[in-house]
């Protein structure tokens, strides 16, 4: 081995889990933390323990539920909803015209921000 070119081996370097598990072992770093080891890591616990720091679990959970929610229900159904929901949001004036001899009954949706343009001119 050619001499100053390796870095310094300590060959007692405690290894500390984050379940209070600790291990001794020949490494370059002193001292090693880690999260997991054989002692929590669920392949060999046959359990799971979630360590949720940013709560992507529960934002995962919500979009699942959320999901399973309108899973059942056809595109047909969503559109009506979808329908019923904007014709809820606002008045309605049925508006009628006679083009070519037969009457055309048209409804026009009057929203907020139409209203407030309207005000203001």
């Amino acid at each position: 081995m050619k001499k100053e070119i390796h870095p310094e081996y300590f060959e007692n370097t405690t290894i500390k889990c984050a379940c209070g598990a600790t291990y001794t072992t020949g490494s370059t770093k002193e001292a090693i933390s880690v999260e997991l080891c054989s002692n929590c890591h669920p392949f060999f616990t046959g359990t799971q323990n979630i360590v949720d720091t940013a709560r992507r679990v529960e934002r995962f959970e919500s979009r699942v539920a959320k999901s399973q929610d309108t899973a059942g229900t056809s595109k047909r159904a969503k559109r009506a909803k979808r329908r019923q929901k904007q014709q809820d949001s606002g008045p309605t004036v049925e508006v009628e015209e006679t083009a070519t001899g037969r009457v055309v009954k048209k409804s026009i949706r009057v929203t907020k921000t139409s209203e407030a343009k309207d005000k203001e001119a």
